[in-house]
């Protein structure tokens, strides 16, 4: 999200499939490597600080998020309001979740979603254009 170099400290002989699949993510790649260069900002924090949600801003008008789970016990629900990430309220668009490589939907003014403890999900949302004619 902040456009920011990879670099691990790992034996790269010895990872596991498991962190080859992350690390070797096409669509997260592209989110990192987006010519547009605008690094990522946090959206929002609830108040007991273990629940985050960072976007940021793509070259093609499309937006990526994340929802990250702070908490160490329990899963949240979270929601990612389209306000946060700059979409228009009352404007649909589309999601794609980038860790599952998977398309869910049309959703209109948000998206809530489940995060496991230390968990995170990241979207790519689009704004649904409306027919100009």
């Amino acid at each position: 999200m902040i456009a920011a170099p990879l670099i691990t400290g790992n034996d790269l002989r010895t990872m596991s499939s498991e962190t080859v699949a992350i690390l070797t993510n096409t669509e997260v790649i592209a989110i990192n490597q987006d010519p547009m260069g605008k690094p990522g900002r946090r959206a929002y924090q609830n108040e007991n600080k273990t629940a985050e949600v960072w976007s940021r801003q793509l070259h093609d008008g499309a937006y990526a998020a994340v929802l990250f789970n702070r908490n160490d016990k329990v899963q949240q629900t979270l929601t990612l309001q389209w306000s946060y990430i700059g979409l228009p309220d009352d404007q649909p668009a589309t999601l794609r979740d980038l860790w599952l490589h998977k398309d869910l939907g049309v959703h209109m003014t948000n998206y809530t979603v489940t995060v496991p403890s230390h968990g995170v999900v990241m979207v790519r949302a689009m704004q649904v254009r409306g027919d100009s004619s």
